[in-house]
């Protein structure tokens, strides 16, 4: 199959991309903007492949997108662009209104236009997979109740706002345009090649520079947090074995509170790489005030996808934040890169 994937340099995006690469035959097209979280390096052990290629477009630009469309003629489309960064869409959520709604508004023209035009097998094998958050729910406020595909949409950022838009355009586009699409809301991800300003690789390379761990409010908020490799396998099975018009819940079954996740990777650290002073990394773990508007719990309800297309995650998070950590630990030039933004010099030259 060739698939068209945007938002493939980013951190699922990319690990999307080097699944099917290594997994499957499938050919694919990434298409990126390539903003400050849009890493190539994420996709150098795949990039020289004959089946991989890559296009530097926003997803706003509507006439660029047409083109990619008909140069690569896809039979599947997955969406990972997006703003996501919640503290950033506080601070300015005008990008977060672009992208992720008016980008998806064009995307979905697109697509129509495209779709419409193919002939019937191509048409009838063809889906559109929108990739979204469970951030859209709102937040829980029972220790054990979960979001399910029918939960009510309460979105608490502009970041989350915006993606429940997007989803309620897709949706709006299936049953008013007969458009074959799917839609997947995934819990906190974590794992290898994640922007340094997440939580978790936050902590780890703060911890190794001896700087403060920063901590919002008390960290009793709770995730469910999902390793990216689970996610990607998880995506592939929506967009090649899910049934059109069906949205999808992807969680990680684990709940953790965040001050939970800083320490496990303190003591993960300390055993690692321990500090030469003798001094434990959970001695830097500081509390900052609470952002506005933060959600108490988010949990995922992820029975639909278990059952009707056999998926479980095979990470517990004690396995995933260890790999996490160990590959942070092997991977250091990587993250300088990223964080003295040399990574982004080098974009000049990515194909356009």
């Amino acid at each position: 199959m060739k698939i068209l994937i945007t938002g493939g340099a980013g951190f699922i995006g990319s690990a999307v991309i080097r699944h099917i690469m290594h997994h499957t035959d499938d050919e694919v097209l990434n298409i990126d903007k390539l903003t400050y979280a849009g890493n190539l390096e994420s996709l150098k052990d795949i990039d020289q492949s004959a089946r991989y290629s890559f296009k530097q477009i926003d997803i706003c630009n509507s006439e660029a997108m047409t083109e990619a469309f008909s140069s690569f003629a896809p039979d599947l489309v997955m969406h990972l662009a997006a703003e996501s960064h919640v503290d950033r869409s506080i601070d300015g959520p005008a990008e977060f209104i672009t992208t992720n709604i008016v980008g998806t508004y064009t995307l979905l023209e697109v697509v129509r236009h495209y779709w419409q035009g193919l002939d019937q097998t191509k048409k009838s094998q063809f889906k559109f997979h929108h990739i979204s958050t469970d951030e859209v729910y709102g937040d829980l406020e029972g220790t054990t109740d979960l979001f399910t595909e029918s939960t009510p949409y309460a979105p608490s950022s502009p970041y989350s706002a915006s993606k429940a838009s997007s989803d309620h355009l897709v949706r709006a586009w299936q049953r008013t345009y007969g458009m074959p699409t799917l839609i997947t809301n995934c819990s906190n991800n974590y794992g290898p090649y994640h922007f340094p300003e997440k939580l978790v690789p936050l902590v780890i390379l703060n911890a190794l520079d001896g700087k403060a761990l920063p901590i919002y409010g008390k960290g009793n908020q709770i995730r469910d947090w999902l390793f990216v490799e689970d996610h990607a396998r998880a995506l592939y099975k929506v967009i090649t074995e899910g049934k059109v018009g069906e949205t999808y819940n992807i969680g990680g079954h684990n709940e953790k509170q965040n001050i939970e996740v800083v320490k496990n990777i303190c003591q993960i650290l300390d055993e690692l790489q321990p500090r030469t002073d003798g001094i434990q990394y959970e001695s830097l773990i500081t509390f900052v005030k609470d952002r506005p508007g933060h959600d108490l719990r988010y949990a995922i309800d992820a029975r639909k996808i278990a059952n009707e297309l056999n998926w479980t995650p095979t990470e517990t998070f004690d396995s995933g934040i260890r790999k996490t950590v160990e590959w942070y630990l092997d991977n250091l030039d990587w993250c300088r890169r990223v964080q003295d933004g040399s990574y982004q010099r080098e974009r000049l030259g990515a194909s356009v």
